[in-house]
């Protein structure tokens, strides 16, 4: 054997090594949460009459996809109707429906946006990154925050809030 086949079977043995150690190192809850979103995701597409394969995938799926999901929310969304809509802590139990948690769809939606990326589909034509989808879930945050009363306000961020407290410097302008 010669020397530069000993130096790439070698190569190839630490590669596969540090394949292995990778696949052996514990995800992070991200990362385990991304896989079994994505493994859901493949599975409700397989479940579909008929099959639908990820090339075919588009945004229609996503939104029925997060459709299907509603049914195992755990969110109390009071319908127009109810006599607690608008009322964040409402004194006693109504018939209203369980929803999926805006924040939960939100972050799902970043976990598979990226999981398709990795996935080997490109960015332009990933259908969780679709403008549907975006409104989709603007209308989902707007419709839980009036149904509980509660509005959606953005965080600040700290810059802003350090630059509101010091105290205003006059400037040149001003004093002139």
């Amino acid at each position: 054997m010669s020397t530069e086949r000993l130096n790439d079977s070698a190569e190839g043995s630490s590669r596969s090594t540090t394949q292995k150690q990778q696949q052996a190192a514990p995800l992070s809850r991200y990362e385990s949460q991304k896989r079994r979103d994505w493994n859901t995701f493949g599975q409700y597409l397989r479940n579909q009459a008929p099959p639908v394969s990820l090339p075919q995938c588009n945004c229609n799926h996503v939104l029925d996809f997060l459709r299907y999901l509603d049914q195992f929310g755990k969110t109390k969304v009071h319908l127009h109707g109810c006599v607690f809509f608008g009322q964040p802590d409402p004194p006693a139990p109504c018939t209203c429906p369980l929803r999926q948690a805006w924040g939960s769809l939100d972050a799902l939606i970043g976990r598979l946006r990226a999981a398709y990326e990795e996935h080997g589909g490109s960015s332009e034509t990933n259908p969780f990154g679709n403008g549907a989808i975006r409104v989709y879930l603007r209308e989902v945050k707007e419709c839980q925050s009036k149904a509980r009363g509660i509005p959606y306000k953005k965080k600040k961020k700290k810059r802003n809030q350090i630059k509101a407290e010091e105290p205003a410097k006059p400037s040149k302008l001003q004093a002139a």
